[in-house]
Formats: C-alpha cells, structure tokens, sequence
C-alpha cells in the first residue's frame, strides 16, 4: 500500500504519511491490536508513544475504532482496504470535478488515465455510464 490516500470528507487534501499507511496495513492484516501488540511484531520499529499518537490520530480521522483493554486500546480498521480506496478513489474524483474547470476536461482526464492503464477499462466505464443512465431513467419514470 504505498499510495496516499485522500483524507475523506475534506477538501483539504489531507493525506495518510508514510507510519499511518504501514499502521493501517498492519491492522488489516490481523484485524486489531493494541500498541504493544504492534510493536513485538517488529515491524514496526518508533518510539511506543509514536506509534500511540499516531494510532490516535487515525482514530480522530475515523479510519480505526478503539476499544479500553486494561490501560490501553485495541484498533481495528473502520474499513477494509478495498473500502478505503473506493472512497479515496471517489472523493479525489469528485475534487477533480469540482475544480471549476469545464465539465468535459477532467473527464478527459479519466479517460486519459483509464487508456494509459487498460483499453478494456474504457469499454468497462461504457457499459457502467450506459447501465448508470438506465437505473436514472428508470428512477425518473417511477
């Protein structure tokens, strides 16, 4: 996971550094821990109380829930890794659209991006606009 991930429901941008993203990827993998639970893994090298600050940090993003155990917490991810990138993925996409620029020119972006990585990917986005203006349609007539 070496993206940054747009900070959700902010326009500012704000992205995941580089300890949030490992402590994330940590998490995902085995699914909650505590601080020290992290670092006898060894993995992850900081300071306990950077680790524990950094922790808290994604909790006030709303990326972790924590739970009391004993003097300390246990996180575990809000969402997957699949779930996360969907929203980062949606929210840099509705930036993008939101800049002010002509409406057609960051879809030309999209379609840029999409062409680079897969043609396939443009016949896969034709078929999502065209079964996306049938589900709107039908919504219109009912």
């Amino acid at each position: 996971m070496n993206r940054t991930f747009p900070f959700f429901g902010s326009s500012s941008g704000t992205q995941l550094g580089p300890l949030e993203r490992q402590l994330l990827q940590t998490l995902w993998s085995c699914g909650s821990a505590t601080v020290r639970e992290l670092l006898e893994d060894e993995k992850i090298t900081q300071a306990y109380t950077t680790v524990m600050t950094t922790l808290d940090r994604l909790y006030k993003k709303q990326l972790l829930d924590r739970v009391a155990e004993g003097r300390a917490f246990r996180y575990s991810p809000r969402q997957t890794h699949d779930e996360l990138q969907r929203v980062a993925a949606v929210e840099g996409i509705r930036q993008l659209l939101g800049t002010g620029d002509a409406s057609s020119l960051p879809l030309s972006y999209l379609v840029e991006a999409l062409s680079a990585h897969d043609a396939q990917l443009l016949d896969e986005l034709q078929l999502l606009v065209e079964r996306k203006r049938r589900e709107l349609k039908k919504t219109e007539q009912e």
